[in-house]
């Protein structure tokens, strides 16, 4: 089978699932590669629509064991017609419990066709110098499997000659879903007078969670404590306070120091 096309979906607020989605797209090698990345809230207001002579690649990331509820409105939004899709998503070390079947389930009622699916490994967005974990992945190892993922997905599409033909794929997991993607309202940014008011940490967040007049104040209620604000602040001024998340980032990091490995399902 030939895709006419390639569209790669992420949603990425500290780049570790784009990193992934574009490693799987150099595997596959395609001329007309298209990315979507729906991180900022302004790329979440168009919809998206597919053929059955394209390939969809989406990744997003592992929230509490579960596809992020942010994401929810957006991707079963998408209009598909028979779409070969690949799922895939990206965890922090600890487990993916249900994410993945979760996401597949969600492409299949959009009118995608699962074809693969895989569970990568990115630093977790609690990890910090001080309580790291899975830092700096994906690292160069995974993103070799990345790219062995991709050429695996084209040598199944070269193998059949229509989308009906290609063979679903089983994922891990279980249903009722376990985990909950209900997420924290919690205060836990402190903001030093390391602080320039550049603003990269409103432009980079995925939520508008942080007024861009006043880069100190922080709506909790819109936050999803994917610190991606402060992973990227230039100045180093935004840490974790004392509490509910820092105690977590501790936790992490001491529980899940085993290297795990991604794995794919074809």
């Amino acid at each position: 089978m030939k895709i006419k096309s390639l569209k790669l979906v992420c949603f990425s607020p500290t780049g570790t699932t784009k990193a992934v989605v574009q490693g799987i797209a150099r595997g596959i090698d395609h001329s007309s590669v298209e990315l979507i990345d729906i991180t900022r809230p302004d790329a979440r207001k168009k919809s998206l629509q597919t053929s059955e002579d394209g390939l969809l690649v989406i990744a997003v990331p592992v929230y509490m064991g579960r596809v992020p509820a942010l994401l929810m409105e957006w991707l079963q939004g998408i209009n598909a017609q028979k779409t070969p899709v690949v799922c895939v998503v990206v965890y922090g070390n600890r487990v993916y419990e249900d994410a993945l079947l979760e996401l597949t389930d969600i492409m299949t009622q959009c009118g995608c066709k699962p074809i693969a699916g895989a569970a990568y490994l990115g630093e977790h967005s609690f990890s910090n110098p001080e309580t790291p974990t899975a830092e700096g992945r994906p690292d160069a190892q995974d993103l070799r499997h990345a790219e062995l993922f991709g050429r695996k997905i084209d040598e199944k599409l070269q193998s059949v000659l229509s989308v009906d033909q290609i063979s679903e794929v089983d994922v891990p997991g279980i249903y009722p879903y376990r985990g909950d993607s209900t997420l924290w309202v919690v205060d836990f940014i402190a903001v030093s007078d390391e602080c320039t008011q550049c603003g990269v940490c409103a432009e980079g967040c995925p939520t508008g969670a942080i007024d861009p007049e006043n880069i100190a104040v922080i709506d909790t209620g819109k936050c999803i404590t994917c610190c991606a604000c402060i992973k990227h602040c230039p100045n180093k001024a935004r840490t974790m306070k004392a509490g509910l998340v820092r105690d977590a980032s501790i936790r992490l990091s001491t529980l899940y120091k085993e290297r795990k490995e991604p794995e794919f399902f074809l």
